[in-house]
């Protein structure tokens, strides 16, 4: 009886022991990749494609022990897999590529750890094209994607990595070189939590609360190791992994009611560091051997199956649908007119490959002898914004400003030569006339009424004939930056589409000029202003609002104000190319540097039918600056709310607990992403028969990275200023732990700058579509070309691609298929508003065939199409991607 109660009570005991819960623990070897940092573009090369062979020979190595104790290995971008391409064997890389598909070796989609919160939109999915590529080749998905050291990271980010084909991410962050406080950073809210974008789409993130405290601490870029720099005698390798293994399981607290990680699954990712090459991995087999017992499980990880493991265990975790600001991000106003250079390119892309896929549906060959131009400039969007703008490793700041140089030049190039060649080669495709013809085309998705400029060599004067009208339109003869050319005022140019306009000789019918100058005031129907003769506007009234002045000055500072003092001080204001369709003033202002600053307003759309009722301001420096600079625009406005579009997203600039996008911890507020536009708008006051009516400002913006609201600091965010200072350049941070200036010094001793604005008002409350169509159409300007075709391949007098139903759903962009013309056109749409909707697109020819596809153009859905027509689904703010199949 008694050992029949004590084989009971050990049967009881087993029973227990079998039946407690166990931790599921996953570390994961990378080597991070401080690109052009720790070493140049050679030597990062052959680190890479040296390390993947080691690591292959490992995964061979281990491939029959058991699944946990495998040799895995974990690429921080896909350049990783683009260099073994390059310098090894199709066999070799076949190999690598077998690994990848066996979850031995893992890539996220983003060409390098970037940083984002400066990318427009179209960057940060182009700089993911490559990894797209492989997908279609080798019948691949990458599921993860990430952005590493730095401390923030945007709200729209998560959208397009979803719509790209991410599922996952990892989050570390750096210990140094922040503005924000250790303790700032610590105890976030969530570290497992679901990165969610406004249309609902989002990844799995893990992003570990980071404590200065503790030796390379879980949150880090290299959680696997707690010696970055010399690890203590006899201490190996594997014993610091099985430390950190032991961290894990003890962050694992699924009891303790105020736990901060209430989760049985935790992972510890990264061990490279800043070295240039890490060669480690029978240390992490080790240390997983010897920690895995009854009760704790242990895996060598590709990251991907510690992200399996939590989104089967736990589907309901929280979300964040906030944007975290900009940190190391803003290190790229070091170099602003670079940046800016890169910014302009992205934005002309959108003209060049909507005239480069009219011209390729009739000419499949077309452009394909840049291919190889093209995948170098999608791999230099991936490189541009590269993390290590602090510019403060071993690689000295010339050296890698010469590189950041020729990364922009990679890529203005191949845009710059689309462009010109899909011009050149649409009006070969229209019949010329016995008189000379132009083409005016529109790369938006929507009828356009604006200015047309045709750079001109000819006879002058010059009547210009709407071909397809007969009517003659107004023009004048124009200069800029000592060019000549016939700007027009063309009307209902269609949707991703043209019309040809004829030069007739004889003198233009007499028209009213566009806008009256007094001195250094320049009056049109909607509005009138005052340029001053230090490039400072400090008058604006709005005439479509009964006058209403539109600045006020602030802090001494009025609008397009770079901070002169005296806004008096400069040569008198002059004027320029006075003519019906457009009038410019000039300002030429030595302070605080020689500057030049040109104010442009057009014949009003009230004069002349819809067109554009905007401001166009135009700046420039011709010297070289050391300091931090900003365009400041204050306005008259009361209390108002500024929204902008960051990447992929509008947003509204105050903290989530007032109703905005930023997060109210662990946030950096001072600048905020500046893409296409801003728009400060105040609400209604009162009762609408005695009140203040609604009433905003849109601020179109080209050249500038991020912008501050009024006295913004870090933790801090001015939500309700009326004041707005874009940022023009300079180093804006330095290191707390040594006060050494972050960037590159002096703009890299560059003397000339750009800068492009554009403001419009409404009478109403903030519209996200009409702000967006705004900017859109000021920083995509008509097109022309000359007619030199010898048949009608297009139609001889108008033409239009592409028509969407919806006027809120806006054509982001058209283009060949990345695998050529045969495999359809690349059309990318963006539902604006925060409501679900569904669009009729409208193609020229009948569609074949259709699919949704990812950003990056993987085929994701069949659709069907009827006839010439496509219905499409958006849920609210949903930007898609689709790939349309024209019979022709």
């Amino acid at each position: 009886m008694k050992k029949r109660y004590l084989f009971l009570l050990l049967m009881v005991a087993c029973s227990a022991l079998e039946a407690q819960p166990v931790n599921r623990l996953y570390i994961a070897n990378d080597d991070h990749t401080d690109y052009m940092w720790t070493a140049n573009e050679a030597t990062y090369d052959s680190a890479f494609v040296h390390m993947l062979d080691f690591y292959l020979h490992q995964i061979d190595s281990t491939r029959n022990s058991p699944a946990d104790f495998q040799a895995r290995f974990n690429c921080d971008g896909s350049y990783w897999l683009r260099a073994y391409q390059k310098f090894r064997s199709p066999a070799q890389f076949g190999r690598l590529i077998a690994a990848i598909k066996s979850g031995h070796i893992s890539s996220p989609l983003n060409t390098l750890v970037n940083t984002y919160g400066a990318q427009p939109t179209e960057a940060v999915l182009r700089g993911m094209y490559y990894a797209g590529s492989l997908e279609r080749t080798h019948s691949l998905r990458f599921r993860l994607a990430q952005t590493m050291e730095n401390n923030t990271i945007p709200l729209g980010l998560s959208a397009l990595w979803a719509g790209s084909g991410a599922k996952y991410s990892y989050k570390g962050i750096g210990g140094y070189g922040s503005q924000m406080t250790y303790e700032y950073r610590d105890n976030r809210r969530h570290q497992l939590y679901r990165y969610a974008g406004l249309d609902g789409s989002g990844v799995l993130m893990k992003w570990y609360t980071y404590n200065e405290k503790t030796a390379a601490p879980l949150g880090g870029y290299a959680e696997c190791r707690l010696f970055p720099k010399k690890r203590p005698a006899g201490v190996s390798q594997t014993e610091e992994i099985s430390r950190v293994i032991a961290k894990l399981d003890a962050l694992c607290d699924t009891v303790s009611p105020t736990s901060t990680y209430p989760f049985r699954v935790a992972g510890a990712f990264g061990y490279g560091w800043d070295d240039l090459e890490t060669y480690v991995s029978n240390p992490f087999i080790q240390a997983a051997r010897n920690a895995t017992n009854a009760t704790r499980k242990v895996r060598v990880s590709n990251e991907e199956d510690f992200f399996d493991d939590v989104a089967r265990s736990y589907p309901n975790l929280a979300a964040e649908s906030v944007s975290y600001g900009n940190e190391w991000d803003l290190y790229c106003a070091s170099m602003n007119e670079t940046t800016a250079r890169v910014r302009r390119s992205t934005e002309k892309l959108r003209a060049a490959e909507a005239l480069a896929s009219l011209v390729a549906l009739k000419n499949p060959g077309f452009a394909r002898q840049l291919t190889p131009a093209r995948d170098l400039a999608w791999e230099s969007f991936g490189m541009y914004w590269e993390h290590n703008w602090t510019a403060d490793g071993p690689v000295k700041q010339p050296v890698r400003a010469t590189w950041q140089n020729k990364i922009q030049r990679q890529i203005t190039s191949y845009v710059d030569s689309l462009f010109r060649r899909s011009v050149d080669a649409l009006g070969a495709q229209l019949k010329r006339a016995a008189n000379p013809r132009f083409f005016v085309f529109n790369p938006l998705g929507w009828t356009r009424t604006d200015v047309a400029d045709l750079a001109y060599t000819g006879t002058y004067p010059v009547r210009i004939i709407d071909a397809s009208t007969k009517q003659e339109v107004a023009s004048q003869l124009i200069t800029k930056g000592g060019r000549r050319f016939l700007r027009i005022w063309a009307e209902n140019i269609p949707s991703v589409g043209y019309k040809v306009f004829e030069l007739t000789p004889g003198t233009p019918a007499t028209r009213p000029v566009a806008a009256t100058v007094s001195g250094e005031y320049i009056t049109n129907s909607d509005y009138r202003l005052r340029l001053s003769p230090s490039g400072a506007i400090t008058d604006i009234q709005d005439r479509k609002a009964n006058g209403r002045q539109l600045v006020k000055p602030l802090d001494g500072k009025y609008a397009n104000d770079l901070g002169v003092g005296d806004v008096n001080a400069g040569s008198p204001v002059v004027a320029e190319n006075v003519g019906p369709v457009s009038v410019t003033l000039k300002a030429v202002s030595p302070l605080p540097i020689p500057h030049t600053v040109r104010v442009t307003l057009f014949v009003s759309g009230r004069n002349a039918g819809a067109g554009p009722s905007r401001i166009e301001i135009e700046d420039s420096l011709q010297a070289n600056f050391k300091d931090v600079k900003t365009w400041t625009f204050s306005f008259s406005l009361t209390n108002p709310t500024t929204h902008h579009e960051e990447l992929g997203a509008i947003l509204t600039a105050k903290k989530e607990t007032q109703g905005g996008h930023y997060a109210a911890q662990n946030a950096r507020l001072d600048w905020q992403t500046f893409n296409h536009f801003a728009d400060l708008s105040e609400p209604t006051y009162g009762r609408a028969a005695y009140g203040r009516a609604a009433y905003g400002i849109t601020l179109s913006n080209v050249d500038c990275s991020f912008f501050k609201l009024g006295q913004s600091t870090i933790d801090s965010l001015w939500g309700s200023s009326p004041q707005l200072h874009a940022l023009a350049g300079g180093q804006v941070d330095t290191k707390r732990e040594d006060k050494g200036a972050l960037g590159i010094r002096g703009q890299n001793g560059e003397t000339g700058f750009l800068y492009q604005f554009a403001l419009t008002t409404h009478a109403s409350s903030f519209d996200p579509v009409n702000a967006l169509r705004f900017s859109l159409e000021h920083q995509n300007p008509l097109v022309t070309g000359l007619v030199t075709g010898t048949a009608d391949t297009y139609p001889a007098l108008t033409f239009s691609l592409l028509k969407i139903s919806d006027p809120k759903v806006l054509l982001w962009g058209v283009k060949p298929s990345e695998d050529g013309i045969g495999q359809g056109l690349i059309t990318r749409l963006w539902n604006v508003p925060g409501q679900a909707t569904t669009a009729r697109l409208t193609a020229s020819s009948p569609i074949g065939k259709a699919w949704q596809t990812s950003h990056i153009e993987t085929n994701e859905r069949l659709l069907t199409p009827t006839g010439r027509q496509l219905q499409l689904r958006f849920r609210p703010t949903q930007l898609n991607t689709y790939r349309l199949l024209l019979t022709n």
